[in-house]
């Protein structure tokens, strides 16, 4: 996922959450829960799972050897417990032998996949917030202010920048009222053991299931979902639309803030926007990061579609291909809403230049057509409507809130 041109297009947080030893604390973190939950359902003694959850620290391990070895493998998982099992062999042989039991390596990946991606889903949960609040408030400060509206990239009639802000706020607002639901039924346990069946945990794998789930704050699932991705996906496809509803709201400001319309212009500060080859340059940096998603968001999407038909109770490349798709898909997205949200809550918004250019388009029509196309009227009645989406909006945002 990560290369140099990831940097800016993204954000350290979402990169690092991603990363070897970020996802390698996460994938520890679920064998400790499981230890944990097995001790207290009887079936590995309480000494080793406080053992074993003394050495799920990251800080013990060679996660560069672990990274490595996990080309050979076939999955990180592997040379992780084997790590795992000499590290708690140290200090306990016994407890050792009790690592990992009744798990498999797409239980230990998946979960910590769900934890890392809760983290990161809470970042653009609230960067989506902000921007979509930040564009209720420019809707309701300029609800009856006049702008061009613009139809097939040519000026059309008068309605509101209120209006128009309010509409770019409603896809934002329904898109986190979409991933709350989705992130609800995806954001699962994964423990099903070799096959599924949880068969070498001697009829307590709902127990330690429900343990487990508790203790890592998810959600407990009805059986292990190994090759069953459609919730998991479901939550990947609301992703795509939020990174094309930001990448919407990007274009359109960047096209208002060109210097021939003038309109708007995203937050200024030193070095922000910069040319190096033009000095009076002031290029649109967070549009930039927003229409760079929205352009690679869809091929993940498509390539987290593709893997969905995997063989049986476990997949052969198309779960692997999944893996290798999601952090992307994350970290671009997070890169969007975090991008516009700064550029939103400080848009420069230039009433005069709309009010100019509406002025000058009139100037070239006939009486009657300007009248009826360019009327002040106009713009009033869509501020009412304007007025109206910014109520339902904030009703629903505030429904989130709580």
């Amino acid at each position: 996922m990560s290369s140099i041109f990831e940097g800016f297009l993204s954000t350290p947080e979402a990169l690092e959450a991603f990363g070897e030893r970020s996802f390698l604390q996460a994938m520890l973190d679920v064998e400790a829960a499981l230890a944990r939950a097995q001790a207290r359902a009887g079936l590995i003694p309480e000494a080793a799972a406080t053992a074993i959850a003394a050495a799920c620290k990251v800080e013990l391990f060679d996660t560069a050897a672990i990274v490595r070895d996990s080309a050979v493998a076939g999955t990180l998982a592997v040379p992780l417990v084997q790590s795992l099992k000499e590290t708690v062999a140290r200090s306990s042989k016994e407890a050792a032998g009790f690592v990992h039991l009744g798990a498999t390596s797409q239980d230990v990946i998946d979960t910590a996949l769900v934890l890392v991606t809760r983290r990161v889903l809470r970042l653009i949960e609230a960067n989506v917030y902000k921007a979509a609040t930040a564009l209720l408030a420019l809707a309701q400060q300029h609800a009856g202010a006049p702008v061009l509206a613009r139809t097939l990239m040519q000026p059309a009639s008068v309605t509101s920048f209120g209006l128009k802000c309010a509409g770019w706020a409603a896809p934002l607002v329904r898109s986190l009222q979409r991933i709350d639901v989705a992130s609800g039924r995806a954001l699962r346990l994964q423990l099903g053991g070799a096959v599924g069946t949880l068969a070498q945990m001697k009829g307590k794998g709902p127990e330690v299931v429900g343990l487990m789930a508790a203790a890592l704050a998810l959600q407990a699932p009805d059986a292990a979902w190994h090759t069953q991705r459609d919730e998991w996906l479901a939550l990947g496809c609301e992703l795509g639309l939020l990174a094309g509803s930001l990448g919407k709201v990007a274009k359109d400001i960047a096209l208002m803030g060109q210097y021939e319309v003038g309109e708007v212009a995203e937050p200024s500060g030193a070095g922000r926007g910069g040319s190096s080859a033009m000095p009076h340059k002031r290029n649109p940096v967070a549009c930039m990061v927003a229409l760079a998603a929205a352009q690679r968001a869809p091929q993940r999407v498509a390539a987290l579609l593709a893997a969905m038909p995997q063989e049986h109770e476990r997949a052969l490349g198309n779960w692997q291909a999944e893996l290798a798709e999601w952090p992307g898909l994350l970290a671009a997205v997070h890169g969007s809403a975090h991008a516009m949200a700064e550029a939103l809550a400080g848009l420069q918004v230039n009433t005069p230049r709309m009010r100019a250019n509406i002025d000058t388009l009139r100037a070239e029509l006939p009486a009657d057509a300007a009248d009826e196309w360019f009327s002040m009227a106009l713009a009033a009645q869509a501020g009412e409507l304007a007025q109206a989406q910014i109520n339902n909006q904030l009703a629903a945002l505030g429904a989130l809130k709580r």
